[in-house]
């Protein structure tokens, strides 16, 4: 009987059978993609990774297929962007931060709008990262809080960066904005004005955001011993219109308050309109606060004070993550607001 030695125990493919680019990643301990990106010489991997691969790969006479990889290669030079937003200017600045992050990297960004209210809507997201075969994708609020469409992902193997107001993910697929945070401040600050009849206009129930926000605004003012009655807490749409329907709610009331939180600066934009058409002067008679800090918010008259988060950067972030290498936890990435005050804001008369 013929004696075994300890590397044939140890051989890595069975005998007279060409190793599989499977096998390699086995071997390895890593994904098949990664090995895919170390076959097209991609600058997303670690240097000991590599050369670990490498080394196998020479070891066991691993040749890849020609097709297989000029696929892989299409693959790893889209980056896409999902998104279904009713804020313009929110989107325009997350797709300057991510072209600054592919600015000299050989990546491209493609943009895919959808309707997350729509039954099919992920299948149509599962064709078009399939279809375009993209490196990864940044989901943008509200996509970015639906776990289906994530484990969609997960499923056709592509990667993901998640934008959203709270860690929902592992933390190399989050950036987190950490909204409740702003909304406090704004609590906070319209407090030490001396405000007690306040009003807060929310975003719509199904977005983080507006959930945190509210959290936030409400919890802040509790803990100063203020209570929001469910009368002045009106939910909108994030848009210019809905915030003219909320304010006409909120100021045609028979006490109206003297400061009104807006989840956003459309809406409080929208609050200007209704407070110049009843001759209710802003700040004598009115205080209000935005969020988002957008270039509306420096426009309006007087300046509108706003919590800021640098969109810009919240986008350069996610798509930075989807360019690093696999390999490893990562630092929770964050981009955390801050009150910027203008002169929308007086204590009460």
């Amino acid at each position: 009987m013929p004696r075994t030695s300890k590397q044939d125990e140890a051989r890595p493919v069975p005998r007279g059978k060409a190793a599989t680019i499977n096998d390699i990643a086995r071997l390895a301990g890593v994904s098949k993609k990664t090995v895919s990106r170390i076959i097209n010489r991609s600058p997303l991997v670690r240097a000991d990774t590599r050369e670990k691969v490498e080394t196998l790969m020479r070891d066991v006479g691993y040749v890849p297929d020609p097709m297989a990889r000029g696929l892989a290669f299409r693959r790893s030079f889209l980056i896409g962007m999902i998104y279904d937003n009713p804020t313009a200017q929110y989107i325009v600045d997350i797709q300057y931060g991510a072209l600054d992050a592919l600015r000299d990297s050989g990546f491209e960004l493609v943009v895919h709008p959808c309707d997350s209210r729509s039954p099919n809507y992920v299948d149509g997201v599962r064709r078009f990262v399939q279809q375009q075969k993209l490196h990864g994708v940044m989901l943008v609020p509200r996509v970015s809080e639906d776990q289906a469409l994530a484990d969609m992902l997960d499923d056709v193997g592509c990667r993901y960066a998640r934008i959203a107001a709270v860690a929902l993910d592992a933390t190399d697929r989050m950036v987190v904005t950490h909204d409740r945070d702003g909304a406090a401040e704004v609590a906070d600050y319209l407090q030490s004005l001396g405000h007690r009849e306040v009003a807060m206009i929310t975003g719509p129930a199904a977005y983080r955001s507006a959930i945190e926000r509210t959290h936030g605004f409400v919890g802040a003012l509790q803990r100063r011993g203020i209570e929001l009655p469910p009368s002045r807490l009106v939910e909108a749409g994030y848009t210019f219109e809905s915030g003219v329907a909320a304010a006409e709610k909120l100021l045609g009331a028979k006490k109206r308050p003297t400061a009104i939180f807006c989840g956003n600066d459309e809406m409080a934009a929208g609050v200007y309109r209704v407070a110049l058409r009843t001759g209710i002067q802003i700040p004598k008679h009115l205080s209000v606060v935005g969020y988002d800090d957008s270039p509306l918010a420096s426009r309006l008259w007087p300046p509108l004070t706003s919590v800021r988060r640098d969109t810009r950067d919240t986008g350069r972030m996610a798509a930075a993550m989807l360019l690093q290498s696999d390999g490893g936890a990562r630092p929770l990435s964050s981009v955390r607001p801050h009150l910027v005050i203008r002169d929308s804001c007086q204590p009460p008369a």
